[in-house]
């Protein structure tokens, strides 16, 4: 083949290179015979049709290389005796290649099906005769497409006798018929799932019949329904999906024959065609497979959740006993129709909507048309919980199908008319995406993919060209994104837009509610107080002004993500008040307006933390900070110290300089608090941005640091307030040593500063001087942080220095060390396992920490009488500062595996081991505990347990400080709380997690005790 000759055939279509004289060989006078090599041109001006069709299919390679297969299937089954002496045949040799040229019709059926469906090209090379089925018929018409079984044409066109096989191939036979008819624009969408959904039907009504025809002899007929559920309830199916059923015996009699029935259809269909989903059943798949009706009727009265009466909007009778299925229809009708008026509805529909973007990998999220932002679920979700609240008593909303009932909405005057007409055309064209790319493979996918030539042949198969200088890839992308969007748009639209526009004082251009519609539509959206709500919108959108304006344009996506909360009262609460300080500032609602997330992650913080929502009203300005990624990573220690001292320096009267610090440390609170809360929202989530060094926060050690770099800053700038307010002795010499959780980086948001306050005086300053000079400063220091303001308050707590609150504020180096030398007892060592230096004289405290060294670190390690002093002190602990009431079991800080379970365990090995491993010298307890792994001293398996049981209370004891704002150490085992400490730690059931907890703490809690008791 020369070049000249694949360039002709490129015109075509085919590709070029190999592929080109690839196509040419199956073209050529030893393939079909289409194409003269020597003329590179048709054979003739059939074989021209025939080629210009090929050129016209999805992939006109594929096209090409199936007839080429099918045909020479055909031969060798055929034999045919005029082969020419050479061993080749002419295009007349094909009983195929034939038909395709006397038959346009046929011809455009079946090169639409090769170039769009690798595997029904593959049945047909399996099956070459079978083709015929596409034949245009006598009258001219196109075969019938209608989802129709012909199991004798099945049977006359197979050597198989057996039912299953007679009705697997008449499946297939079927589905060939409606793809050709789909592809070729012989039917449109709701006619080919209309049509999949009649071959579902017939396909399940000929299992049932095939299981039937298998009982043993003498088994009477039982009265068995075949209720077809989701897309084939709806009569939308597609090409590929599990069809889900439900199974109704008519009484007890029925049960043990049904079952036997059931059971051999779901097999039959399996072989046939599809899997056959039963989950949808009562109690799902731990529940019998079969009910009888008053079974199911009593289910439905007393367990079903508001999803399973979601799904009954699409229940249908589709095989076995017709007249039984609709009974069972129509007994429970009345129950679908009260579902949303259920107590339970709230937290049922907040569990549906979560639902509709699932655990999808965060790499196909964008390219999932189906359960995707903007995809089909959107549609489907918006739709049936407009039906269930407005077809109690509208009964022309009570379609099962998505597009029927879309219709009768729009025709209610549920939803306007061009928006109905938008999501139509989004729905078609995102079912029309999901036909194509199940379609090729016959495999069930939802996925747009990625492969250039993947794409090109999508858009094809969806009839896309390449027109006014962009690719048909480039058109469909246009499309498909203009599509999404305005999906995800109206679905916000439907489920909150007539809200707003029922309680706004301006002329609505749709659908206006009732205020009592209103109030149930709150409700159903999960708030508790659908007056006070009403209210909020009120005030939030009433008037004419351009605010109200934005107000009504931001208030869909705003109320979404505060229905989704488990108080959304409060996150709608905490809105309004947010705007009612900013409403009038000109930049407020245009960043949220137009900057990228920052509404959405304002939501989410306004609904999910009241402690972060406190901080914003208390400095709404701070919510700039939601705009830029780099504004949610914590700032560096050295840049929090620099900027906390100059903002101190800048003031004389030392109030006013610590109003200034406590000022940026609250901003710096609500940068972490909000950082924290976003941290595990998704696609809310801060991300770092290329080239930055700052780092989100990711675990709780992160925000552990965070937080006590924010407290190092103000306890430095403080310090150095005091000792301006109350100049000391030159050369006085004060360093603030952190302890307890400041000590160990392991702040969290209710943590006080546990300090020691040490001085060294001047030299030959008399000693009483100095220490009276230092302890103003500290307690000016603590006066100061200490004073009353809005701000969140910062306690300087100094009880753990020597004799506690009856010894002094502070001492002198010396007298710490004459102190600990002489007196102190193991649980002070214990304690200062986790000093380090925090502010002030860095050689001071650098000498402090070098001096208890030998005190937290003993060489020897410690002594029998030591150990179970530390044991008996730990005990007592665990009995007497429990708070009475409190569940030991779920405190995060006391109970079992908790906090000062492994924080005890962890001390207790640094101080038996530290002296002779240097490498546990840390006032970190996961870095201590992973220190004491590596060095053989703990078992891994427990290392692990405890770590576990750390991170998890540690998390817990923040997410319910972020819930509640205020102080608790006590995990809820339900309520709202619990679910909001749920959702903030990103998971979703509330049970589940308090299982998980707990199963952690006992885990923990053992490896322990295996630690102290070792």
């Amino acid at each position: 083949m020369t070049r000249p000759a694949r360039g002709r055939l490129a015109r075509y279509g085919f590709a070029e290179g190999d592929g080109g004289a690839r196509a040419a060989d199956l073209l050529g006078p030893d393939g079909l015979g289409l194409w003269r090599t020597e003329e590179q041109e048709p054979a003739d001006e059939s074989a021209a049709e025939l080629l210009a069709a090929l050129s016209r299919a999805a992939d006109p390679d594929l096209a090409l290389r199936q007839l080429h297969r099918i045909v020479e299937a055909e031969r060798r089954a055929a034999a045919a005796p005029e082969a020419g002496a050479d061993g080749t045949s002419p295009a007349g040799g094909s009983a195929l290649i034939a038909a395709l040229c006397d038959d346009p019709g046929l011809r455009r059926r079946l090169v639409a099906v090769l170039g769009a469906s690798s595997a029904l090209g593959d049945h047909l090379v399996a099956n070459p005769e079978q083709w015929a089925v596409l034949r245009t018929a006598p009258d001219g018409l196109a075969p019938t497409a209608d989802g129709t079984l012909d199991l004798a044409l099945a049977g006359r066109l197979t050597a198989a006798t057996q039912p299953v096989a007679v009705l697997r191939q008449a499946y297939r036979l079927a589905l060939l018929r409606i793809a050709a008819a789909d592809l070729t624009g012989g039917r449109g969408l709701e006619q080919t799932m209309a049509a999949l959904s009649a071959l579902a039907d017939a396909t399940l009504a000929a299992a049932y019949e095939i299981a039937v025809d298998e009982l043993p002899e003498g088994t009477p007929r039982p009265r068995l329904a075949v209720v077809a559920m989701g897309k084939c309830g709806g009569d939308e199916l597609n090409y590929v999906s599990d069809v889900d059923v439900i199974f109704v015996a008519a009484d007890d009699a029925d049960l043990t024959a049904g079952t036997t029935v059931a059971a051999r259809l779901i097999g039959v269909c399996g072989l046939v065609a599809w899997p056959v989903d039963a989950a949808l059943r009562p109690e799902g798949n731990r529940g019998p497979l079969v009910r009888t009706l008053a079974s199911h009727l009593a289910y439905y009265q007393r367990w079903a959740r508001t999803w399973e009466f979601q799904a009954l909007l699409k229940a249908r009778p589709a095989a076995g006993d017709l007249d039984l299925a609709r009974q069972w229809t129509d007994a429970l009708a009345p129950l679908v129709w009260r579902a949303a008026e259920r107590p339970e509805a709230v937290s049922d529909v907040r569990a549906m909507r979560r639902k509709i973007i699932e655990n999808i990998p965060p790499k196909e999220l964008e390219r999932e048309i189906k359960r995707g932002p903007g995809g089909l679920r959107d549609i489907e979700f918006a739709v049936q919980l407009l039906q269930l609240v407005h077809g109690r008593g509208d009964e022309s909303l009570r379609a099962p199908g998505t597009i029927p009932a879309l219709r009768a909405l729009v025709t209610g005057g549920y939803v306007g008319r061009a928006d109905g007409e938008a999501l139509l055309r989004g729905y078609r064209f995102l079912r029309g995406v999901e036909h194509r790319l199940q379609l090729q493979a016959l495999r069930r996918t939802h996925t747009v993919p990625t492969e250039p030539a993947a794409l090109r042949w999508l858009a094809a198969a969806l009839g896309y060209t390449a027109t006014g200088g962009r690719s048909a890839v480039e058109a469909f992308r246009a499309d498909w994104v203009a599509h999404a969007t305005e999906v995800r748009r109206l679905h916000a639209k439907l489920l909150y837009r007539p809200l707003l526009e029922s309680v706004a004082r301006v002329p609505a251009d749709g659908l206006r509610l009732t205020p009592e519609a209103a109030r149930h539509r709150l409700e159903i959206l999960g708030f508790a107080d659908p007056a006070g709500a009403l209210r909020h919108l009120q005030a939030l959108t009433g008037g004419v002004s351009r605010t109200a304006a934005i107000q009504r344009t931001l208030l869909p996506v705003l109320l979404s993500e505060f229905a989704d909360a488990p108080e959304p009262d409060r996150g709608l609460l905490n809105y309004r008040q947010v705007s009612d300080k900013l409403g009038s500032t000109p930049w407020y609602l245009r960043l949220l307006r137009d900057s990228g997330p920052v509404a959405r992650r304002l939501a989410r913080v306004l609904s999910s933390s009241r402690y972060a929502a406190d901080l914003l009203a208390r400095e709404p300005e701070a919510l700039r900070l939601l705009a830029e990624e780099s504004e949610l990573a914590p700032r560096a220690r050295e840049v929090l110290g620099e900027g906390f001292t100059a903002a101190a320096a800048r003031h004389d009267d030392p109030v006013e300089a610590t109003r200034a610090v406590r000022a940026l440390r609250r901003r710096e609170l609500v940068r972490i608090a909000c950082a924290d809360v976003l941290s595990r929202a998704g696609g809310l989530a801060p991300r770092p941005e290329r080239g930055s060094s700052a780092a989100p926060l990711a675990d709780v050690t992160a925000v552990g640091t965070a937080l006590s770099d924010v407290t190092d800053a103000t306890l430095a700038a403080a310090l150095r307030t005091a000792r301006a307010a109350h100049p000391a002795l030159p050369g006085l010499r004060l360093a603030v040593i952190g302890m307890g959780r400041l000590g160990g980086y392991e702040s969290n948001y209710l943590s006080d500063a546990d300090v020691l306050f040490v001085y060294e005086p001047p030299a030959g300053a008399d000693e009483s001087a100095a220490s009276d000079a230092a302890h103003h400063i500290a307690e000016e220091l603590r006066r100061l942080l200490g004073m009353p303001a809005p701000d969140p308050p910062l306690g300087v707590d100094a009880d753990l220095r020597p004799e506690g609150r009856q010894g002094p504020l502070v001492r002198s180096l010396a007298a710490y060390a004459q102190y600990y030398a002489r007196w102190s007892k193991v649980w002070e060592a214990q304690a200062l396992l986790r000093a380090r230096f925090v502010c002030g004289d860095a050689d001071l405290g650098e000498r402090f920490t070098t001096m208890v060294d030998p005190i937290r670190y003993p060489a020897d390690g410690l002594t029998r009488e030591q150990v179970v002093e530390i044991r008996r002190i730990k005990a007592r602990v665990e009995n007497e500062r429990l708070p009475r009431g409190a569940d030991p079991a779920t405190h995060t800080k006391l109970g079992r595996g908790g906090l000062a379970d492994v924080e005890w365990a962890v001390q207790l090995l640094q101080l038996r081991h530290a002296g002779a491993h240097p490498v546990l010298r840390g006032t970190r307890t996961l870095d201590a505990l992973a220190a004491a792994r590596d060095a053989g001293l703990v078992d891994p398996t427990d290392a692990a347990e405890m770590a576990a049981g750390w991170t998890l209370a540690a998390q817990v004891r923040n997410a319910l400080m972020l819930v509640r704002g205020r102080a608790g150490d006590q995990l809820p085992r339900h309520g709202v709380e619990l679910a909001g400490v749920v959702r903030l730690l990103g998971h979703d059931d509330p049970g589940e997690f308090l299982d998980e907890y707990l199963r952690t703490g006992r885990r923990s809690r053992a490896a322990m005790q295996r630690v102290m008791e070792s």
